[in-house]
């Protein structure tokens, strides 16, 4: 990474201006480095600029497949340029590159809810099934969703949680289908 030398200082000072111009510089090599596509687009991110961090996360992993940080910026930043189906892929690649990545798991868990795609929600928040009350009302969702016999247990489980109740009339009232049951406990 020569020429990079000045990048930690600028990073630190968080000069995201003179970090973009000797990133930049250094990505128009013939084979620049996964880290330097990737750092390019990290301070992109910084700079509000998420079409452009996604061109260049793109790149970062089509140098380096593997490369779960760039998967999961790509997520992020799909998700703030709209592209559900992006996100999904770049949260998922990232957790199966880094299975202990929760801020992967819980964002796949998300948006794969949002996009309907149950049987990838449930697996994404299955590990934290009982740990955390979105997980639980994630779960009693999905569920209820596909209509499965668990639901009930599910929902009883989920208001049975103090702490849990706010999550679970809103998780209620999506799954309800325009009908909120008045007996909330059973």
């Amino acid at each position: 990474m020569t020429g990079l030398e000045k990048l930690p200082a600028l990073l630190a000072a968080q000069d995201w201006a003179g970090a973009e111009k000797l990133l930049r510089r250094a990505a128009r090599a013939r084979k620049a480095d996964a880290s330097v596509l990737y750092n390019l687009g990290r301070v992109l991110i910084e700079r509000g600029d998420w079409r452009g961090a996604l061109s260049w996360l793109k790149k970062a992993v089509a140098a380096k497949p593997t490369h779960a940080h760039a998967w999961f910026e790509i997520g992020r930043c799909a998700l703030e340029t709209g592209d559900l189906a992006l996100a999904c892929k770049g949260f998922e690649r990232a957790l199966a590159l880094d299975p202990s990545d929760a801020d992967a798991r819980r964002n796949l868990g998300r948006v794969a809810l949002r996009l309907g795609r149950y049987e990838l929600a449930r697996e994404a928040w299955a590990p934290l099934d009982g740990q955390d009350a979105e997980a639980d009302a994630a779960l009693y969702r999905v569920a209820a969703e596909t209509r499965s016999p668990e639901a009930e247990a599910r929902r009883v489980a989920l208001l049975a949680r103090p702490e849990a109740r706010a999550l679970a009339i809103t998780t209620l009232g999506r799954v309800s289908k325009g009908k909120l049951p008045l007996n909330l406990r059973g």
